[in-house]
């Protein structure tokens, strides 16, 4: 082999070398190579065929000086903790995939408005088309956050944001399917094992519901429990609400309190659901595996990445998309853990 032949094979392959295999344009192997629609189904399976013989790998940095874009998003959580943005994260990241877009991910421990300012200043300098931010601390304004101005960005919250997009599953009308539900079983009130209000716009939205949909049946709330998402924190509720005669049934901010209520509740020898009913929030995948099987608020954490990634594409490719909130219902998942008041079982 002469060292022009051995020079050549070694060599990367080029686009040009791309369609001579596939017997196309280079303009076609481009369409191919930033993920166009607009090339027939035969066209570019050739094309992504000559790709993987000829082990072609496009060149991201030229493609992004050409095109202006570099088929990157940018996502901001403020924690990989949480089992919901977990899941929407999957969503997203699938989505990405699929539109041949990769993922820059930052995790930031510190919810605060600078906090979120100085990350999304680094995913600016980082070279993303779009910012995904799955925000989940209370009461933030939009307008002490500082975005990039270049930037399309997403955010996944349940508040109703000025000039921004946001998408959300909608925290207010799960709430009140559980505590419909629980009412419509007879029980004179429900009870609430809550998440951190004071920093989750999340549990805020749900323990404001409850509030309201016991109110509009002329209820008056009973001081809520809890204060955090963990199973600790509703077994220390559960003990207290085991200790009373009074409660029929419980409306858990999560399926995490609701397994230290039943914890507890079993520990004092209390009936579920004969003497008292309980609903989770989430339908995380082993709440099914609970005993009793848990009574719980499906949340489409799927539904809601995909919105996300949807609405940010669209922004990218430079359509019109308006700011405003969107949000996605739940769905009651009606399990062995809930039963008619004075009915035991």
């Amino acid at each position: 082999m002469t060292d022009t032949e051995q020079r050549e094979r070694l060599r990367p392959a080029s686009i040009a070398d791309v369609a001579a295999k596939a017997g196309v344009s280079s303009q076609t192997v481009s369409r191919v190579s930033n993920g166009l629609d607009t090339v027939k189904a035969e066209t570019r399976d050739r094309v992504l065929a000559a790709m993987a013989e000829l082990d072609y790998r496009p060149n991201s940095a030229a493609r992004a000086l050409k095109s202006g874009r570099f088929q990157t998003i940018g996502v901001l959580m403020f924690t990989l903790q949480n089992i919901g943005s977990i899941r929407i994260l999957d969503a997203i990241t699938a989505e990405a995939a699929t539109h041949g877009f990769s993922i820059d991910l930052i995790s930031i421990g510190d919810p605060s408005t600078g906090g979120i300012t100085d990350a999304l200043s680094r995913l600016d300098h980082e070279a993303v088309d779009g910012i995904i931010v799955i925000l989940e601390a209370h009461e933030l304004s939009e307008h002490s956050i500082t975005f990039p101005d270049r930037i399309p960005s997403v955010l996944v919250d349940s508040r109703e944001y000025d000039d921004r997009i946001s998408v959300n599953a909608d925290q207010r009308q799960g709430a009140r399917l559980a505590v419909e539900h629980l009412l419509g079983l007879g029980h004179p009130t429900v009870w609430h094992v809550a998440g951190p209000t004071e920093t989750s716009n999340a549990a805020s939205d749900r323990a404001n519901s409850w509030r309201e949909t016991l109110r509009s049946h002329g209820i008056e709330p009973p001081e809520p429990l809890g204060g955090s998402w963990r199973a600790e924190s509703g077994y220390e509720a559960g003990r207290s609400i085991a200790a009373r005669e009074d409660v029929s049934a419980v409306f858990c901010a999560n399926d995490q309190l609701a397994l230290g209520v039943l914890r507890a509740l079993h520990e004092a020898g209390r009936d579920v659901p004969g003497e008292i009913s309980v609903v989770g929030f989430d339908d995380n995948p082993e709440s099914a595996e609970y005993w009793p099987p848990l009574t719980t608020v499906r949340q489409n954490f799927a539904e809601v990445g995909q919105r996300a990634f949807a609405l940010l594409n669209q922004a990218i490719q430079r359509e019109t998309v308006d700011p405003g909130l969107r949000l996605i219902d739940n769905e009651l998942v009606v399990r062995a853990s809930t039963g008619a008041y004075g009915n035991p079982v």
